[in-house]
Parts: structure tokens; C-alpha cells; sequence
């Protein structure tokens, strides 16, 4: 077993984390209390090359390893999880189906432009009655003279309805077979007829990011716009799901790091009876526990990327990294509350805004207890 990285993979640390704590950090606590999506610190990830990491360079991408994706938004997460949200929701929820599952000529017209940093896309499967049950979707797609005609509605879709977001991939109800639904993925552009797309407000997390209701009311598009075949809506989007979990346990590793970094800073400068809080042995072993979390959550992690990466089946691994790398970040986040007592409750202080954050990681692409039900079927149970 080797545990380095390559000379690639850390200058992209390197170089992702110096862009984090340079032009994400001083604008970030502002950013969350206005509750404003960054168009600027969007292009620069893109002039950065972090959309499209690992789109192969045919379609404008990098063509990067998983790993080294995954970096980059722990990177970020350990400065902003607005900002790492954004990148993760656009490449493994926005363009991987494009670039999995769609033909040739799909991927010639959309992913080239979602490399750039000009244009984002968002993925349409939580509904308000579907959430974990994936299957229950109630958006419909029926074709009729060649198009497909869609109407119903998605929420919580991140990226979903930013002045650049150029469409979204829909999982829809597009017929039944022995008394089952059949679940298709279509494409829909922004500004197709019938489309709407609304910007959800007042969050408690990710308030920089850009989250969205989407509406469908007898919204029309070729039928060329179907993603992979009928009936295949399923599996493409539990299968992206699987990878978007790398991601999700990329943002909890990394708040967790800059969680248990600005405890550790404070319990070191912060006195209390004449000496640093690092002094007391309940203070030390808290930060001691919280190394030791990260530490293990990011083996456990990066041991899925690898897995993904040489071609081996990763799934389980990666409903594993996802469960315990979004709960050490809880546990880690409310530690450093606690070490920094009465402050870490001001939003002066980055560990408030931590702590906020992370508690989308429990429940966004598929709740705690969702990823120990998938463990559990992997396991045997």
C-alpha cells in the first residue's frame, strides 16, 4: 500500500488550498450572511480548471483522476462548504450523467461549456414527496409528436436556478410496465417553455450556494433529449449518486479539517486560569480525538476514490466514506463550538458558520440512515 500522493495530486492540494484561503476565505463569512451565490469566485474556479477535473480533454476537461477531484473539494470545504457545494453538485451531479450516459452529439453540445466556469447544471431527482425514496418521483414525461411533454416539480436542486445555469437532467415517470413505473432521465434547457426555475432562500447552510425549485407545467423537448434509454432513469441516477458521494464525504472531510485547524489555533492562543486551553487534558484530548477522526476518514475515503479509480466496485466503500466522513464533521464541528465556548456561536468566528454547514451533510444525496441501509444490502443483511 502506498499513502502519497503524487507530484500531480499535491500541487493541486497545494494550489486549491492557496485559492481557498486567498480569494474564498475573506469573502466568505460575507457571503453567508447575505445569502449570495458568487458569479466571481464561480469563473475563477472555472479559470482554475476545477470544472470538468475529470471530464477527459476531448470535452474540455482536465482529465484528472477521482482523487485528485476529490482534493480539491476537501480543499475548498475546509475554507467554505457554499463554494465546495457548488464545484461538487456541478461535476458529479451535473456533468458526470452527461458524460456517462449521453450520446456523442449530447456531449459535444453541453459539457464543453460546463468546464469553463461560465455555465452550470444541476441534477432533478428530490421531489417534495420523494426525498429518500427515490422511486417515488411524480413528475411524468409523456411523448407525443416526437417530444417529450414533462410536468411536475423538483426541490433542493443545487445549482439549479443561478443566472448561469444552463439546464438540468430530470427524472420523470415516463410509463409502467406490470403495474411498475418506468423512470427515464431527460434534458431540460433553461429557458425552454413551460420551465421554471426559482431560487430557495433562508437557509440555515451553504447560504452562498444556489439552490432551486424547479416547475414543469406541459414543458416540451425533443425527443432526442432522453438520457441514455427509457427506463434507465433509475439506475443512471443512483449510479451518479454513487459517485457524488465522494464528493459529499470530501466536503465533510474537509470541514472537518477546518473545523478541528481553528480549534486547535484557538485552544493554542486562548487562556483560561493562566494558560493556553491546550494545557487542560479535557481540551487536549478533544483536539487529539478530532485528528484522529479526520485521519480516518480521510483513508477511508481516499481508499474509495482509489477503488474507483483502478475500476473495482466502489459503492459500498463510498456509502461508507459519505456515512462516517458527514458525521465526523458533525462531531468535529461541534467540538471546535465547544473549545471556543461563548465565541464559537458568533459568526465573527469561522467555527459558527462550520457548524451550520455541516449539517446539510447528513442529509443531502442520500440521509445517514440511507447510506446504512445501502451498507447494510452490501453486507448482506
Amino acid at each position: 500500500m502506498n499513502f502519497e500522493l503524487s507530484d500531480e495530486q499535491q500541487m493541486i492540494r497545494d494550489t486549491v488550498r492557496d485559492f481557498a484561503e486567498r480569494e474564498v476565505k475573506p469573502v466568505a463569512s460575507e457571503l453567508d450572511k447575505k445569502g449570495e451565490f458568487s458569479y466571481d469566485l464561480t469563473k475563477k474556479l472555472g479559470e482554475l480548471g476545477l470544472f470538468g477535473m475529470n471530464v477527459p480533454e476531448q470535452y474540455g476537461g482536465q482529465g484528472m483522476d477521482t482523487l485528485s477531484y476529490i482534493i480539491a473539494v476537501e480543499e475548498l470545504a475546509r475554507v467554505d462548504g457554499s463554494t465546495a457545494a457548488t464545484l461538487a453538485a456541478h461535476n458529479s451531479l451535473g456533468i458526470s450523467p452527461l458524460l456517462e450516459y449521453g450520446t456523442e452529439e449530447q456531449k459535444m453540445k453541453y459539457i464543453p461549456q460546463l468546464c469553463t466556469g461560465d455555465a452550470l447544471w444541476s441534477f432533478g431527482l428530490t421531489e417534495p414527496e420523494a426525498g429518500s425514496d427515490s422511486r417515488g418521483t411524480k413528475t411524468t414525461a409523456v411523448l407525443k409528436d416526437d417530444e417529450w411533454i414533462i410536468n411536475g416539480s423538483k426541490i433542493f436542486i443545487t445549482n439549479g436556478a443561478s443566472k448561469i445555469t444552463k439546464g438540468c437532467t430530470v427524472q420523470a415517470v415516463t410509463g409502467e410496465k406490470d403495474g411498475k413505473k418506468i423512470f427515464s432521465t431527460i434534458i431540460m434547457e433553461t429557458g425552454t417553455p413551460g420551465f421554471t426555475q426559482k431560487e430557495m432562500h433562508d437557509k440555515m447552510m451553504w447560504r452562498a450556494s444556489n439552490t432551486a425549485e424547479l416547475y414543469f407545467d406541459d414543458a416540451r423537448v425533443p425527443k432526442e433529449n432522453l438520457l441514455g434509454k427509457e427506463g434507465e432513469g433509475s439506475h443512471i441516477m443512483l449510479h451518479t449518486l454513487d459517485g457524488g458521494r465522494l464528493s459529499i464525504g470530501a466536503m465533510g472531510l474537509g470541514l472537518a479539517q477546518g473545523a478541528y485547524e481553528a480549534a486547535l489555533a484557538y485552544a493554542q492562543e486562548r487562556k483560561q486560569f493562566g494558560k493556553p486551553l491546550t494545557k487542560f487534558q479535557i481540551n487536549a484530548f478533544k483536539l487529539a480525538d478530532m485528528a484522529l477522526k479526520v485521519e480516518l476518514a480521510r483513508n477511508l475515503l481516499y481508499k474509495a476514490c482509489w477503488l474507483k479509480d483502478n475500476k473495482k466496485p466502489y459503492g459500498k466503500e463510498a456509502a461508507m466514506a459519505k456515512l462516517y466522513c458527514s458525521e465526523v464533521a458533525n462531531q468535529v464541528a461541534y467540538e471546535a463550538v465547544q473549545i471556543h465556548g461563548g465565541y464559537g456561536l458568533m459568526k465573527d468566528y469561522d467555527v459558527e458558520r462550520f457548524y451550520r454547514d455541516q449539517r446539510l451533510l447528513q442529509i443531502g444525496e442520500g440521509t445517514s440512515e440511507i447510506q446504512r441501509l445501502v451498507i447494510s444490502r452490501y453486507i448482506g443483511c
